[in-house]
């Protein structure tokens, strides 16, 4: 949840590491610093934002040096607790978690150590600094430091005594190499390094290398050399930046109808699904389960959520939903016969990518990754794959991952039910006409942003708000929840209507604003009857509605229509209104709308 940048270079690299640091501030922005050679080893660490880091490093030039943005696990954030830390001559920045590190922290105190920080880094800074004594280099050090260190890491270690190069290390948290014409790189994430190479080298659990001018080395545990291969990054550097857009977070709402367009090209004017598309084997896999275990966090919870709906509909087969950090500390049933689909924007959600592994430990083998980024971890774990192709999403509140999650398991739902016998190829033929449809629907949807933005100016003077959908479109507004509660602080909830008058009704007054979603569906009647529930207490409600739901704008009663109805597809259309309302409301308030106050994009610890 912390962001990397190391360099080796015939150039001034601190402009390299900062700029590095900006790309990955989403990942954590508690506090900031780097590390350099510059005629002796110089540290500088600030709390807060890079730009603050930025200031305090005008004028120093470097060619080596390592660099983190912090987001804090263990000891508050603080400059003495913010990395780069030190041991001797020695400098470490770190990702993750140490789960041992007291008994080492005690072990190296005992042995005159001095610890000055409340994290569990410092400890791998003196491990290291305590194995340089018996080990004949820095790398060899690094390696058998790694040994002793349990739990999930990347890290970067520079050395005064050796100018020339940086050694990083990776277990369970993201790394990786860039290759460039003037020196050799390595970063957390490929934005950081968009700005010097596109030339990469993505790290294997277990990895240790070094970067250095002339070259870059990778070895394994057991100091056995090992190559990986290279990659040629797709990306540009226009992709990671704002443009015309005030936030990243609006960039990316207004990216979906394209990002949903490259997810889907695959089935182009196809009439049918083709299995394949979720790998080599998918054919026989999918056919063969006989239910599905969908396992996710967040975001992507409420995405699996949605597909249960759709795969039980589609399909005819059990689908579970497990929140993946729960999962595998319960005694579950395995059914070594399921379809265990892993769903992770980054690929590197520690609960998810842990979810998997004990999913299989349990004797479930038909795995699928359903994943943004294609070198991710939990793209090589699973079996199958599929890649959403939204582009780097940098707002830490999920927009475009999330709707192209939802057309990913859609696209798997109607793949099982073919598979299945439960639809026809015309029925079929029909519901891939519709997901073509979807990015016209969505840039449609778009247009009503100038009404939700006069809808956000009432919400800003709020406290709290409850949401409200049924069926599939429940967890919408779970989703709707999450998005205004994440980046404006307003205290959200969200129900399944029907359960109001199971409690939730003893909350609503007139400054308890009610958000439903009422897409004209089997269950609208229904949802009517819970919504004068809502008026008869005096809440006020706001109302998503399709043109011919029959609900009329009055007094506490506010309409905004969506341009069409969307079926079984629905809920896609229905949480972009959702996003923008969080938005605007944010907008409003005056919070951090990128960057809000105790949350990092890519959680990549427990």
């Amino acid at each position: 949840m912390c962001g990397i940048v190391a360099a080796v270079a015939d150039r001034n690299i601190v402009p390299v590491l900062i700029e590095g640091l900006r790309k990955l501030e989403y990942r954590g922005y508690d506090s900031a610093g780097l590390a350099v050679h510059s005629g002796g080893m110089h540290r500088l660490r600030a709390v807060g934002r890079v730009a603050e880091l930025a200031t305090r490093a005008e004028g120093l030039t470097a060619c080596a040096g390592i660099a983190h943005t912090r987001w804090a696990t263990h000891g508050v954030p603080s400059e003495r607790n913010a990395h780069p830390h030190v041991s001797g001559d020695l400098a470490v920045v770190h990702n993750g978690i140490i789960e041992n590190y007291e008994a080492i922290k005690a072990r190296l105190a005992g042995l005159g150590y001095a610890f000055t920080s409340e994290t569990d880094t410092e400890a791998i800074a003196h491990l290291i600094e305590h194995k340089l004594k018996s080990q004949a280099d820095l790398l060899a050090a690094v390696r058998a430091a790694c040994a002793e260190l349990v739990g999930a890491y990347a890290i970067a270690v520079l050395s005064e005594k050796e100018p020339q190069r940086v050694v990083v290390a990776r277990h369970g948290a993201p790394l990786l190499l860039g290759l460039g014409e003037d020196g050799h790189y390595a970063a957390s994430d490929a934005a950081a390094l968009l700005q010097v190479t596109r030339t990469l080298i993505y790290l294997e659990d277990g990895d240790i290398a070094e970067i250095a001018r002339g070259g870059v080395r990778i070895v394994r545990a057991d100091g056995s050399p090992v190559d990986r291969p290279r990659h040629e990054s797709t990306l540009s550097a226009d992709a990671v930046e704002l443009g015309r857009f005030r936030h990243y977070m609006q960039k990316e709402i207004f990216e979906q109808p394209q990002a949903l367009a490259n997810t889907l090209e695959m089935i182009g004017a196809a009439h049918s699904a083709a299995p394949q598309l979720f790998g080599a084997g998918a054919a026989e896999m999918l056919a063969d389960a006989k239910s599905v275990l969908i396992l996710a966090c967040g975001t992507s919870y409420h995405a699996g959520l949605t597909a249960r709906y759709w795969i039980e509909q589609l399909a005819g087969l059990p689908c579970s939903v497990e929140i993946a950090s729960e999962y595998r500390y319960r005694a579950s049933v395995p059914n070594p016969e399921a379809l265990v689909v892993a769903i992770s924007q980054s690929g590197e959600t520690a609960d998810t990518l842990a979810a998997l592994k004990h999913a299989r430990v349990l004797g479930q083998s038909r795995t699928l990754a359903l994943c943004n980024v294609a070198e991710s971890t939990i793209v090589r774990e699973a079996a199958l794959k599929f890649l959403t192709r939204a582009g780097p999403e940098i707002g830490v509140a999920s927009t475009k991952a999330f709707t192209t999650q939802l057309a990913a398991l859609f696209l798997l739902a109607v793949t099982l039910a073919r598979l299945n016998d439960r639809i026809d190829a015309r029925e079929e033929a029909a519901h891939l006409a519709a997901m073509r449809h979807l990015p016209l629907a969505v840039g449609r949807v778009l247009e009503l942003e100038p009404q939700i933005a006069q809808w956000a100016k009432g919400f800003a003077g709020k406290q709290h708000a409850l949401f409200l959908g049924r069926g599939l479109h429940y967890p919408i507004a779970l989703e709707g929840a999450l998005k205004l509660k994440e980046i404006s602080y307003i205290h959200a909830e969200a129900y399944p209507a029907g359960e109001l008058k199971h409690g939730p009704l003893a909350l609503v007054d007139k400054d308890m604003p009610v958000i439903a979603v009422a897409p004209n569906d089997a269950l609208l009647e229904k949802l009517k009857s819970n919504l004068q529930e809502v008026r008869a207490r005096g809440g006020e409600l706001f109302v998503f509605a399709d043109a011919g739901s029959g609900i009329a704008e009055s007094e506490g009663v506010q309409i905004i229509r969506m341009p069409e109805h969307y079926g079984l597809l629905s809920p896609v259309l229905y949480v972009v209104p959702l996003q923008l309302l969080a938005y605007h409301a944010a907008l409003v308030k005056g919070t951090d709308v990128d960057k809000p106050r105790n949350l990092a994009k890519s959680v990549t610890v427990e």
